[in-house]
């Protein structure tokens, strides 16, 4: 076994898993993981900049993860940052501070790269014979990703549910103008999805990243987060829907109230939502296999 560390830098969140994996198996054992909301793509779709207090508030989180990686013994780290410091004009200052906290510089992948990522974390234990469509909801895009063993066809594409709410939402809850607008990017970005991820053709639609996972838990009807129950839940078509609309009907206030949402994400989770229902609609999806295993199972496994 290799202790490893794998950070994902995202446009919403940043997470940290430690594991002892086996290169030759690709087992993997969670040691650690671990998420810190810090909204580092706050305002880059408007400004192309990462502002200073979205910085601050990520370099805090990786003070942390820093001690965190030290206390385990990770002899090896692998730091990988996604959509919003691909965009942002800015982004030396952010390798610089990654750099001098963690010692080691933020590979900025190409959304293909973040794909593959995703694919081989959520499928690794999985061992079916069908072809699965993994899509990561982001922050700042989305993945979608079909193959079985390996990747087939991969693309990345500029919605998320970041992106979206600064983009689209003004009112609260958001009006059915907003909703239209959300919807109308989301079908033009499948429009460019399709072009060469043939999304239609999977056996099994499998859901990651943090707007799934809620949606899950809020359909599953959890009182408090539990990430046990979530893997591997298949949560059908009619309840995404109704969790949907229960999302876009509430004002913030009734979304801070649901039990198992993460402050973090309360104000961007009904377009995040959205995207996976009309995700699901596109395909004919009768339901979503939902997966805690991700691009941070596969950074692991790609570091050992």
């Amino acid at each position: 076994m290799t202790r490893v560390a794998g950070i994902d830098c995202g446009t919403n969140s940043i997470r940290l898993l430690v594991a002892d994996v086996d290169p030759e198996t690709g087992e993997l054992i969670e040691l650690d993981r671990r998420m810190t909301i810090v909204r580092l793509g706050q305002g880059v779709d408007r400004t192309g900049r990462l502002a200073p207090e979205a910085l601050e508030r990520t370099f805090a989180a990786c003070r942390e993860y820093a001690d965190v990686i030290r206390e385990l013994g990770a002899g090896r780290l692998r730091f990988v940052a996604t959509s919003a410091s691909r965009d942002a004009e800015n982004r030396d200052e952010f390798t610089r501070g990654v750099l001098d906290i963690l010692g080691v510089e933020p590979e900025v992948i190409s959304g293909d790269q973040e794909a593959e990522f995703s694919f081989t974390g959520a499928t690794a234990e999985l061992h079916g014979t069908e072809t699965y469509l993994v899509v990561d909801i982001g922050g700042g895009s989305t993945e979608f990703v079909v193959g079985n063993k390996h990747v087939e066809a991969a693309r990345s594409v500029d919605i998320g549910c970041v992106r979206l709410t600064e983009r689209h939402v003004r009112s609260d809850p958001p009006s059915a103008e907003e909703i239209a607008a959300i919807r109308a990017d989301v079908r033009a970005a499948l429009n460019l999805a399709a072009e060469t991820v043939p999304i239609t053709r999977a056996d099994t639609l499998v859901g990651l990243a943090g707007s799934v996972t809620t949606v899950a838990a809020i359909a599953l009807g959890l009182q408090e987060y539990d990430s046990e129950r979530i893997h591997r839940s298949r949560i059908s078509y009619e309840q995404v829907a109704e969790v949907v609309g229960r999302l876009l009907a509430s004002t913030h206030e009734e979304r801070a109230a649901i039990s198992v949402m993460h402050p973090g994400r309360v104000d961007v989770i009904a377009a995040g939502a959205l995207v996976l229902l009309e995700i699901m609609e596109r395909i004919g999806a009768r339901e979503v296999v939902v997966s805690e295993h991700d691009i941070l199972d596969g950074i692991a496994l790609s570091v050992a």
